[in-house]
């Protein structure tokens, strides 16, 4: 195999039209004589500042609710879209009593905190650092205080890692500084933990830390259960490489860490442990998902949404597995990564604002084009001011001030169709690998780690194996390696 890029970083401005328009914002392109190094405000500081300078801006949207929309009734905090299950639940979840989430039972209609275990310290922990005096809601303001930091220490980490990710691009996370549906959702919910922990394991993989990355997966799905699918597109690559070795000690890694996270509480507190399992397989369809969709269009309660979701879930788990072992060439990582999450969340029962922050990151790695980025976060803002909009209409009674019901369907649509838009570019990489920005300057997967570079030793099509060549760059050719004919 021979690689002919050079090691300097990759300048999105030089290959990213969009990127180039919008650098004009700040003097324009990098010139020929620029200095790019040496200097200690280097990519990754960037990327960082500016993902912490629009997390704060994020915090600023909430202020009206920070300040009264969240104590004066539902209607305020929607008509302001700056709703957050954080203050709310530090009440109802008994953080505010001194309950113990698992081990004491909530006297509201949730029995039991209904998150996974570390989300569940995480909130806990900021419990504790929560002052105790004052007032009820100062108290609240507090908590969400104490959670914001918590979570803006989780956005500096997310950034770190997907600017690291592909060594050669570490502009490429500016995507996701510069994301406005992360600084809109990024307090919504405690989702930056999990997403943290994802970013942190696939720098692991790219480095080629196999078991470093499976118990960072494991924590991340001791927070969030979405994680544990990167295990499944870690597999289909790993098979169709012949890395057995590798993604056996990433599944040993995740399973082992899950068990020392989930263990103290599942053995002597069952019924509160298995609280977000059974929650989730129990609740009915919900905001922002298909399923709601067709069910206010047709009038169906859809009260088999669970297996529709579960079956459609897995049809197209095993169609991006058919992807992979039949492609030209191998796909790389991140795209898996994104595609194997994007069906999950498109056919969840629930598709809440905050699930986009799950994508984010591995959006950036997958696909580092900003017209196909600003389109696809075109419809997830649009569905994040949707959702708020059309729960202002439920609750303002007679005066019906909001979104009505058809406007708030054409909000699902819109964040639905362009993240399978999102999804249609990135399978379209994989078919057509030219078209792949990542790899027109010859490397094959900056973030597969043992996978980069690898040949193939089981495929599903003649396509796959004849040997592929690389887009060309500057006047040269590339020729990868594959498994030789059976």
């Amino acid at each position: 195999m021979t690689k002919v890029h050079e090691d300097r970083p990759v300048l999105p401005t030089q290959q990213d039209e969009v990127a180039a328009a919008g650098s004009e914002l700040i003097g324009g392109p990098l010139g020929r004589y620029a200095r790019t190094g040496g200097h200690w405000l280097n990519p990754v500081r960037v990327v960082v500042l500016v993902a912490l300078g629009m997390f704060a801006l994020g915090m600023v949207q909430k202020l009206p609710c920070y300040d009264w929309a969240w104590f004066r009734g539902a209607g305020s905090q929607y008509t302001h879209a700056c709703y957050s299950d954080i203050p709310h639940l530090f009440v109802a979840r008994g953080f505010a009593d001194g309950l113990t989430p698992y081990f004491d039972r909530l006297p509201g209609d949730m029995e039991y905190l209904e998150y996974p275990v570390l989300t569940g310290l995480f909130m806990q922990v900021a419990s504790w650092l929560t002052p105790g005096g004052g007032s009820m809601q100062h108290r609240e303001q507090m908590y969400w205080m104490v959670n914001a930091g918590m979570l803006m220490a989780c956005a500096a980490v997310i950034a770190v890692c997907v600017a690291r990710t592909h060594r050669r691009r570490p502009w490429d996370a500016l995507l996701l500084a510069l994301a406005p549906a992360f600084a809109l959702t990024a307090t919504i919910n405690w989702d930056l933990l999990a997403i943290a922990l994802t970013a942190a394991a696939m720098l692991m993989w790219s480095r080629g830390r196999t078991l470093l990355f499976g118990i960072l997966i494991g924590l991340a799905t001791a927070a969030k259960l979405y994680p544990v699918l990167l295990l499944g597109a870690v597999f289909v690559l790993c098979w169709r490489a012949g890395k057995w070795r590798a993604f056996g000690s990433a599944v040993l890694g995740a399973a082992l860490s899950w068990l020392v996270v989930n263990l103290p509480v599942m053995i002597p507190a069952w019924d509160g442990w298995k609280k977000f399992y059974t929650f989730s397989q129990e609740r009915p369809i919900d905001f922002g998902s298909v399923w709601l969709l067709i069910s206010q269009r047709s009038g169906n309660p859809l009260e088999d949404a669970n297996t529709y979701a579960t079956g459609l879930t897995l049809l197209l788990c095993a169609g991006i597995g058919v992807l992979t072992l039949t492609a030209p060439r191998r796909p790389r990582f991140a795209q898996l990564a994104f595609l194997v999450v994007a069906v999950f969340i498109l056919a969840n029962k629930v598709y809440s604002p905050q699930y986009v922050l799950w994508l984010i990151p591995l959006a950036a790695l997958a696909r580092p084009r900003w017209r196909d980025f600003l389109i696809w976060q075109a419809g997830e803002v649009a569905y994040f001011l949707g959702i708020w909009l059309y729960l202002a209409y439920t609750t303002s009674g007679d005066k019906h001030q909001g979104l009505p019901v058809e406007g708030y369907q054409l909000a699902i649509a819109a964040h639905l169709l362009t993240t399978l838009y999102l999804c249609a570019v990135v399978v379209r990489d994989i078919l057509l690998p030219d078209r792949d920005v990542v790899r027109r300057d010859g490397s094959d997967d900056p973030s597969g780690g043992v996978l980069d570079g690898a040949e193939d030793v089981f495929v599903l099509s003649d396509a796959a194996r004849a040997p592929q060549d690389a887009a060309p760059s500057q006047g040269q050719r590339v020729e990868w390696g594959t498994a030789p004919r059976d």
